[in-house]
């Protein structure tokens, strides 16, 4: 085999979605590689242990009914964890705690509002799984609430469920069929935390794609993706001066990085994309506690502000014996302009309310103040999922981009094993088409 001969794909990132699409197309008898410009695979999914403390980059969920966790089972992955019970919740309206409305009970019981207001979320609440979401895309959450929600409380508390399922705080942008298709997600089926974190799913791709025969470099930059005087890609050239040659290139990153990425961006639908993304960003406190104060204090949800709390070692093994790990977020508007001070000591008066005397126990503590939780939001104006790119970009033949910000399937990590999977689907057909064309 010549050294300059193209592989039949290059995988650009080595994220969840960089490895699933990896695999797949390796799993064809196809040449592939992939290029991680960091030391470690895994991308927002890497887990740092602490004294046994396990922190995934912020808060994780897997969603139990997803196209995700079909995916990893597919390839071999199977993810080991627990469903956390959120009977019990707080919800968190003037700095007081009240029942969160988890169910029928807790939604008759709780002081969060009254008569009235309950019987409309509880008509609402066993609506919801027959609800068109398809016939909703366009239109905007807060424009939907509005026409069919009469109680204000009842729809401050409907964003709540929405920002917890989604971790999108953009009511006046986003889809409401895309948010309502998360929360049905959520109630039907729940999710999983995940024993060890999210580095286990990471490790498990790495084993998959290693078996399939992937060629994987990580530390390696790549500086821009090199086309054909036809405009289809013909290979990628690295930070070291190294060329590489490639029938097909798949970017698993965000929308900005794969214009950059990419010669005469500026020209084609990369470009585009790359304007009208809004990224989806939350304020993380991760904690790590040697001891709980207390512990059936276990999650916390903010009604008239966009706050989260969870103690996810809970329900995961995420600790060592006595001590917890605990995830507080803000969800974070696309305009917002708090400074980060502002924003931590705001999630540290949570926990004062619902963890009260967490400060004697803190055994390790990471504040993020601006963490990238999808790279794209999902707006009605664009159509929301169904209106999503790729993952061919049909004006740089050869070109694919997969991640959180593609295709139709789902929000967050089901996005982006849906794309991956569905990009390694289209690299195999072309390639099939190809091949009879010729014959």
């Amino acid at each position: 085999m010549q050294a300059n001969q193209p592989y039949d794909a290059i995988i650009i990132g080595g994220g969840v979605a960089g490895l699933t699409a990896a695999t797949f197309i390796a799993r064809q008898g196809k040449r592939v590689r992939l290029f991680e410009q960091a030391q470690a695979l895994g991308g927002r999914a890497r887990t740092k242990t602490q004294d046994g403390f396990h922190f995934n980059i912020g808060p994780h969920a897997l969603y139990r009914g997803g196209r995700g966790i079909e995916i990893l089972r597919e390839l071999g992955v199977t993810p080991s964890g627990q469903a956390p019970a959120v009977s019990g919740a707080f919800a968190i309206k003037d700095h007081t705690k009240h029942t969160f409305p988890s169910g029928i009970t807790s939604l008759l019981t709780t002081s969060l509002f009254g008569l009235s207001a309950k019987l409309e979320a509880m008509r609402w609440l066993a609506s919801l799984a027959k609800l068109d979401t398809e016939a909703v895309m366009c239109v905007s959450l807060r424009e939907w609430l509005d026409r069919h929600i009469t109680h204000r409380e009842v729809q401050d508390f409907l964003l709540a469920a929405m920002r917890i399922a989604t971790y999108t705080n953009a009511p006046d942008l986003m889809s409401a069929g895309a948010a309502m298709r998360q929360l049905q997600l959520a109630f039907s089926k729940g999710v999983l935390y995940l024993d060890g974190g999210w580095q286990t799913i990471v490790d498990g791709l790495l084993d998959a794609a290693l078996q399939a025969g992937v060629e994987i470099e990580t530390g390696a930059k790549v500086e821009r993706i090199e086309r054909q005087a036809s405009g289809a890609v013909g290979g990628l050239r690295t930070a070291d001066g190294q060329v590489v040659y490639a029938t097909n290139i798949i970017i698993a990153a965000s929308p900005a990085v794969a214009a950059g990425l990419v010669e005469r961006s500026e020209q084609t639908s990369l470009a585009r994309w790359a304007a009208e993304s809004i990224p989806v960003r939350a304020a993380c406190l991760d904690l790590a506690l040697a001891r709980l104060p207390k512990p059936k204090a276990l999650y916390a949800f903010g009604i008239d502000r966009p706050l989260y709390l969870s103690v996810h070692s809970a329900s995961a093994r995420l600790a060592p014996e006595g001590g917890a790990l605990i995830h507080i977020a803000k969800y974070l508007a696309p305009d917002s302009h708090e400074s980060p001070e502002q924003v931590e000591g705001e999630l540290e008066n949570l926990l004062d309310l619902v963890q009260t005397g967490w400060r004697q126990g803190v055994a390790h503590r990471r504040f993020l103040p601006a963490m990238t939780v999808m790279n794209a939001l999902a707006k009605a104006a664009q159509g929301g999922t169904e209106g999503r790119p790729g993952p061919q970009v049909e004006d740089v033949p050869g070109l694919y981009v997969v991640g959180d910000w593609v295709g139709t399937q789902g929000l967050l990590v089901d996005a982006s094993l849906a794309s991956a999977r569905r990009a390694a689907e289209m690299i195999a057909s072309a390639r099939t088409f190809q091949m009879r064309a010729v014959v």
